[in-house]
């Protein structure tokens, strides 16, 4: 049985399909005007757990999983005219759609690199908008939208559950909230379904004139015409929440009153780097192609990313990476790659039942923990692939490039930690502390964890020339003599 946090309700539900031949889900994807930054992939990586659990338990061609595009926005549009005023030849829409597929590349790119499965369709909003069209009309006819000035607003008061996802009531979010001003809307809450555009920007015919669609209706039209009125699961991050998956309910719900629209809403938490808010401000600000670059590992990112539940703040570390990095360094090096393996389709329950609780993959990974000191590599092999680890032979070489330490330092480190388990676990804390101090003075940190399981970190390993892994494999050794 499958289990999930419904935002909705509140409340963890068993997952109950309105279709089991046909399990549909939606994702919120990205607006492509630039890199995606970090907090933009743990949504990929969180989502991406889901849709492998529903392709394990309803089969793979039963599962629609839709993830869009946001190709028309206002950022996109100065990308590309700040292009335009520098010179480069062309249209400003065949610039906007340079600069569009350019981003889609990279976006596909970093998110291969995080072993996130492709979605089964990946729609752009500019290929919809004579759906969207079409829907605004309907919520005009119907009375929840009228048009002033060249713009087509949703009247939020029409909708009598709004604020229902979010846990506001329309007066508490008037009065506690900055909402734009503008003489042609007749409520501050009513937002915009259509807007006009002038001859510098991107604009398509419509009943109210040249123009373009607001953000919310895009993901309204679209996942109506992939996945129906009615569908099982609406993913995204906990920032979306409020105002675009309100506004998402309100407007599909009063469009099409015949079906629910999405059963079940899951939001991932937001995520911290070094324990702070992501900001450009405060230099901490960072794109996966950015720590990419750095030699950190996509498979590194995405360990570290199923180490937190989702539903709980994430906060990236250079030391989780590190001992992520660690982690899988040593799995490659029992294993190999998943594929040299007899994987069984069963997953090990181990594994599966974390996953099937909430996405629990904390819980997942410690089960793999718990199958590797057990020996049982076949298992640990299904249940390391089920989570998207250890695939391919590409991954494996990113993480024993030559950013790593030596293969004789890695060894003989792995030997110093295992004696300090010893120690710890034999309550021999005099000596467990002097070993740790000792391995602390050559600069490599001992590293307690949960579950009793305990690892290390060390210098930036770049940081290390021939001379100085000479003579830190020199210290090891003697550390291995006394403390044996």
């Amino acid at each position: 049985m499958i289990r999930l946090h419904n935002t909705k309700t509140r409340r963890k539900e068993a997952f109950v399909p309105l279709d089991p031949a046909n399990v549909r889900m939606y994702l919120c994807g990205p607006t492509v005007y630039d890199r995606a930054h970090l907090g933009n992939a743990r949504p990929v990586v969180v989502f991406d757990v889901l849709y492998r659990l529903l392709r394990h338990v309803y089969g793979a061609d039963h599962v629609t999983y839709v993830r869009n595009f946001t190709d028309v926005d206002d950022k996109i549009n100065a990308t590309a005219l700040a292009r335009q005023q520098a010179g480069a030849p062309g249209s400003l829409e065949e610039l906007i759609r340079e600069r569009t597929e350019e981003t889609i590349g990279w976006y596909h790119a970093d998110m291969d690199a995080l072993g996130a499965l492709r979605p089964s369709v990946e729609p752009r909003a500019t290929d919809y908008i004579a759906q969207m069209i079409a829907m605004i009309e309907g919520l005009i006819a119907g009375g929840h939208a009228y048009a002033k000035d060249g713009h087509v607003l949703f009247r939020v008061r029409s909708y009598k559950a709004y604020g229902a996802l979010s846990g506001r009531s329309v007066d508490d979010m008037i009065a506690g909230a900055r909402v734009e001003v503008a003489p042609f809307k007749e409520d501050p809450m009513d937002f915009v379904l259509w807007k006009p555009s002038d001859d510098e920007l991107p604009g398509w015919d419509s009943p109210w004139g040249r123009g373009r669609p607001g953000w919310h209706i895009e993901c309204s039209a679209m996942s109506y015409e992939l996945l129906g009125a009615s569908f099982d699961i609406h993913a995204g991050g906990i920032d979306l929440q409020f105002p675009h998956h309100e506004n998402e309910i309100a407007q599909s719900c009063c469009a099409h009153p015949e079906g629910g629209f999405a059963q079940v809403w899951l939001h991932n938490e937001m995520l911290q780097v070094e324990g702070k808010k992501m900001s450009k401000s405060l230099g901490n600000f960072f794109t996966v192609r950015d720590l990419l670059d750095q030699g950190i590992p996509g498979e590194v990112i995405r360990f570290v990313f199923l180490q937190t539940h989702y539903g709980k703040p994430m906060d990236w570390t250079a030391e989780k990476a590190q001992v992520a990095r660690n982690h899988l360094r040593r799995w490659w090096e029992l294993l190999g790659p998943v594929e040299y393996h007899s994987v069984s389709k069963n997953v090990p329950s181990e594994v599966l039942n974390p996953v099937s609780n909430d996405l629990d993959t904390p819980g997942a990974l410690a089960a793999l923990f718990q199958l590797e000191k057990a020996g049982r590599f076949e298992e640990f092999a299904s249940g390391a692939k089920f989570l998207g680890l250890l695939n391919s032979n590409e991954k494996r070489a990113e993480i024993l490039s030559s950013k790593s330490l030596s293969d004789a330092l890695n060894s003989k480190i792995e030997g110093i930690v295992r004696i300090w388990i010893e120690h710890r676990r034999n309550k021999n804390w005099e000596v467990a502390d002097s070993l740790k101090t000792a391995m602390r003075e050559i600069g490599i940190e001992l590293v307690a964890l949960k579950d009793n399981r305990s690892d290390w970190k060390h210098v930036d390993p770049d940081e290390l020339d021939d001379s100085r892994q000479s003579s830190l494999e020199a210290s090891l050794d003697e550390l291995l003599r006394r403390f044996r």
